[in-house]
């Protein structure tokens, strides 16, 4: 059974900091890109960040560059973002995704809030 977890989602003040975490289990992590996601109230979701199968290469929305920072551990099976001098406009349900590079699946988590505010 697929499955991912978010957690490390709360309030936070802006200009904080917070680490959400994404448990994987049931596929092979290790073939997979890994993504997260976010859905703003009364928006679209939008990619906030990537990482390839190896680590290697990431991407950025240009909304978090130089603020968040992807990362994996394949022992682990986890996926991180770490979320710097978080803003009002970073407020969101953060979701973790898991692709096969065929595309040929496509795995959600449920979700975790994240809420910047003063």
């Amino acid at each position: 059974q697929v499955q991912l977890v978010e957690s490390g989602g709360g309030l936070v003040q802006p200009g904080g900091s917070l680490r959400l975490s994404c448990a994987a289990s049931g596929f092979t992590f290790s073939f997979y890109v890994m993504s997260w996601y976010r859905r703003a109230p009364g928006k679209e979701r939008e990619l906030v960040a990537g990482i390839a199968t190896t680590g290697g290469r990431t991407t950025y929305a240009d909304s978090v560059k130089g603020r968040f920072t992807i990362s994996r551990d394949t022992a682990k099976k986890t996926v991180y973002l770490q979320m710097n001098s978080l803003k009002l406009e970073d407020t969101a349900v953060y979701y973790c995704n898991a692709k096969s590079p065929s595309d040929t699946y496509n795995y959600w988590g449920q979700g975790t809030q994240v809420t910047v505010s003063s």
